[in-house]
C-alpha cells in the first residue's frame, strides 16, 4: 500500500484528496510533517482545505509546534496555509502568533488571510486594538480584498462602528467609501439576525 507521501505526492487530485481525508480520518504523529509540506505546493484549493482539516485531526500541540515556523516561510503558500490552519483550529490562544507584521504583510493575499484567521481568534480583551489594526487597513488592494476586510471587521461585532465612523470622515476618497460600506454591511447583517431570530 502507498504511503501517505506517495498518494499526496501523485498527479490526481481525486487520489491526494482521499489521502488527506485518510490523513485526517486516522490521526497519526508521522502525519503532520508529510501534511505541512504538503501545504506549500499544493495546487489544488479543496485539497488544500482538506489539509488544513488533516492537520485539525492530529495532535493539537505538536501541530501548533511545527505549524509556527511556517508563518515565517519565505514560501508564499506555505505561510497562507500556516495562518489558515491557525484559524481553523480556532484557539485563541494562538492570537499571538498572528502578529502585527503579519497582519501588516505587503502581500494582499498574506495580509487578508491574517486579518480572517485574526477576526477569528481574537481574545474579547484584544477586539479594540485588532478593530484599529483593521481599519487602518481600509482601502487596500482590490474588492475582493476590501470585501474580505469588511467581512472580517464585521465579524468582530459592535466595537467597530465607532473607528468606522471616524474612518468615514477620511480626507481620502477609498479609505471613506469603504468605511461607509463597511458600516452598512454591518447594518444589513444586524437586521438580517433580527429577522433569523
Amino acid at each position: 500500500m502507498p504511503s501517505l507521501k506517495e498518494m499526496l505526492s501523485s498527479s490526481d487530485q481525486s487520489i491526494r484528496l482521499k489521502a488527506a481525508l485518510a490523513a485526517g480520518t486516522y490521526p497519526e504523529v508521522s502525519h503532520i510533517e508529510v501534511l505541512i509540506k504538503q501545504c506549500e505546493n499544493e495546487p489544488d484549493f479543496f485539497v488544500r482545505d482538506t489539509l488544513s482539516w488533516a492537520l485539525m485531526r492530529q495532535d493539537r500541540e505538536k501541530v501548533v509546534k511545527r505549524l509556527i515556523p511556517e508563518l515565517d516561510s519565505s514560501i508564499k503558500q506555505a505561510k497562507i496555509q500556516a495562518i489558515h490552519t491557525f484559524s481553523k483550529i480556532g484557539d485563541s490562544e494562538n492570537y499571538p502568533l498572528i502578529t502585527h507584521e503579519i497582519l501588516n504583510d505587503p502581500d494582499d493575499e498574506i495580509a487578508s488571510t491574517a486579518w480572517r484567521a485574526a477576526s477569528v481568534l481574537v481574545p474579547e480583551d484584544k477586539k479594540a486594538e485588532l478593530v484599529q489594526l483593521l481599519i487602518a487597513q481600509l482601502g487596500r488592494g482590490d474588492s475582493d480584498t476590501q470585501f474580505g476586510l469588511t467581512r472580517f471587521l464585521c465579524s468582530i461585532g459592535q466595537s467597530i462602528l465607532e473607528p468606522l465612523a471616524a474612518a468615514s470622515k477620511s480626507e481620502d476618497e477609498i479609505v471613506r467609501i469603504h468605511a461607509e460600506f463597511t458600516v452598512i454591511r454591518f447594518q444589513e447583517m444586524e437586521l438580517e439576525k433580527i429577522k433569523k431570530n
